[in-house]
């Protein structure tokens, strides 16, 4: 029952978000932070991904953090289960151990495919915003179509890595295939 409620949530507060970010003034940060938090409670991480069942659920930053205190804000306090939130920036992906969402901002565009190339394979649930994100290898990529925030989602990306998104999160998104 709560996982229904979860789902309903989710849809609700993405069709939410979505129409907020039509509103002027309203910050596309915000609404991705939002995403990203969420992103949480629809992507399975395979066994072995977390110490404990009390581990932090890992949400870092690569380079630039275009979100200031947002998303920090909207985590604090929060938990999927006995998970925490933790968010962290870091400078490489040498540092990402413990991360199991990793976002890689615009500001990185030189270094998205060299960043992704290392996670090859990795149960990390890579998401971007740049134009080619899914094509360089991302498994979520935010597009900003005129005022509103979508999603593209590479599903064989995030098999490859182990990680199982919910069917309620793809119906929310474009499922881009990569070409052979």
């Amino acid at each position: 029952m709560t996982r229904i409620l979860s789902l309903l949530v989710l849809g609700g507060a993405a069709l939410d978000l979505c129409a907020q970010a039509s509103v002027p003034g309203f910050d596309e940060y915000q609404v991705k932070a939002a995403f990203l938090y969420n992103f949480a409670k629809f992507v399975e991480w395979p066994a072995g991904t977390f110490a404990s069942p009390s581990d932090p659920i890992g949400i870092c930053i690569a380079g630039v953090n275009p979100f200031g205190s947002t998303l920090d804000s909207m985590v604090e306090g929060k938990k999927i289960g006995d998970r925490v939130f933790v968010v962290r920036r870091i400078p490489d992906t040498q540092q990402a151990k413990g991360c199991q969402i990793l976002f890689i901002g615009s500001t990185e565009w030189k270094r998205v495919r060299p960043l992704l190339e290392a996670l090859k394979g990795a149960a990390i649930l890579t998401v971007g915003e740049t134009d080619d994100f899914t094509a360089a290898g991302g498994m979520i990529a935010f597009q900003i179509a005129g005022p509103r925030v979508r999603l593209q989602i590479d599903i064989e990306t995030a098999e490859r890595s182990r990680l199982k998104i919910s069917s309620k999160l793809l119906s929310l998104a474009q499922i881009v295939k990569r070409q052979p």
